[in-house]
């Protein structure tokens, strides 16, 4: 996948997070939220195991969370990733 253009998901609403994600060099996450020191490490790896999904390896990546739930933010992760890139295929 390349990413094209900045693209978000997900609302500030409580138990929700925003996601924005945004082409880069390499990867990079900024995590926010009020149990972010609690949270970073599992935040990083699913993360880390969306783009491997995606063989994406630069992306800015921003995610302000609410009280997500990790399926919350794969799921807010994901779209904004869908809606920002363009899958290449091998030819």
């Amino acid at each position: 996948m390349i990413l094209l253009h900045t693209a978000s998901a997900g609302t500030l609403e409580s138990s929700d997070c925003l996601v924005t994600v945004s082409p880069a060099e390499k990867l990079a996450l900024e995590y926010k939220g009020a149990n972010s020191t609690v949270f970073a490490e599992r935040t990083m790896r699913l993360v880390e195991s969306v783009t491997k999904g995606y063989a994406l390896t630069g992306a800015e990546i921003s995610i302000q969370d609410q009280g997500a739930l990790e399926i919350t933010i794969r799921a807010r992760l994901e779209t904004a990733l869908e809606r920002a890139g363009k899958v290449v295929t091998k030819q």
